[in-house]
């Protein structure tokens, strides 16, 4: 791979308070000739999307550089996906299956980065689209999922799932989780659904406990388009549904509302370092 010189950061501020993992990377590249932003993330609140990095970033960025967990990486990802350039995650978070670079590993995998000694991973991303009377609400992308679930009391929500525009199924659960590969360790996997390797291309569709005694899970093909509506239940009773983007950008749904998904045109380019395959990593986290 070629040599990376020109980098953007974006550092998640809350974890790193005191700036010393950005400043010692910044000295870092300033000591070896490579230049650099940053950019201090600030998460927007639920609701809302965050602003555009893309027309922040100079033109001769070659890589982006997240510190932070798991979440800010997907963050990011959303943010900076029009340019499709490619990340690499430094883990001051939890353990993730996202950012593999620990703060001990920073200049190593610097050195690499710039000597070009790294792989490049593609990763899918989903394209959700919410609409009301035929009426467009909001749309963004997801690299891990698009999750519908219940909002307010506790009570199951109703809902048709059609794909490509045939019918499918109607659900009365706690919601539906719609992943991509890259996040079938997430969610999906808590709520049983199937792990599947980052590099294929398939969109998985579990339903979070659902009243019935069929919990499968169902994968679809990269071409498939699915389509959620919230529908009445048997009482007339108010539906309150939500939906989240990669668990940060939420949106209220109600009855009549659809949500339509599809593998997006854009994917996430992330650099990768280490050797082990994906199986490993599984393992090493199996066995923790």
């Amino acid at each position: 791979m070629k040599s990376l010189k020109n980098f953007y950061i974006i550092t998640n501020k809350h974890k790193d308070r005191e700036r010393i993992m950005t400043k010692q990377i910044c000295d870092y590249l300033q000591n070896h000739g490579a230049t650099y932003t940053v950019q201090y993330e600030e998460v927007a609140p639920a609701g809302h999307l965050p602003e555009r990095e893309d027309d922040r970033i100079p033109e001769d960025v070659e890589c982006i550089l997240v510190l932070g967990g798991d979440g800010t990486l997907l963050r990011a990802a959303n943010q900076v996906m029009e340019r499709e350039i490619p990340l690499l995650g430094i883990n001051l978070g939890n353990l993730g299956f996202l950012v593999e670079v620990d703060p001990e590993e920073i200049e190593q995998a610097l050195e690499r980065l710039m000597s070009g000694a790294y792989e490049m991973d593609s990763r899918i991303m989903l394209y959700g689209k919410i609409t009301r009377d035929g009426r467009k609400l909001a749309e963004t992308r997801a690299l891990n999922d698009i999750v519908m679930t219940r909002n307010g009391s506790l009570q199951i929500i109703h809902y048709d799932i059609s794909v490509n525009q045939k019918f499918l199924n109607r659900f009365s659960a706690d919601g539906m989780i719609l992943a991509t590969p890259t996040g079938s360790t997430g969610y999906n996997m808590s709520a049983g659904g199937p792990i599947i390797e980052p590099s294929a291309r398939l969109l998985a569709l579990t339903p979070i406990c659902p009243h019935t005694l069929n919990t499968r899970s169902i994968v679809l093909s990269p071409d498939d388009k699915v389509t959620l509506e919230i529908i009445n239940d048997r009482e007339g009773a108010l539906q309150e549904a939500e939906v989240s983007f990669d668990g940060s950008y939420r949106y209220p749904l109600v009855v009549g509302d659809k949500l339509e998904v599809r593998v997006s045109r854009k994917v996430t380019h992330m650099i990768r370092l280490k050797e082990q395959n994906f199986l490993e990593v599984l393992h090493k986290k199996m066995s923790e």
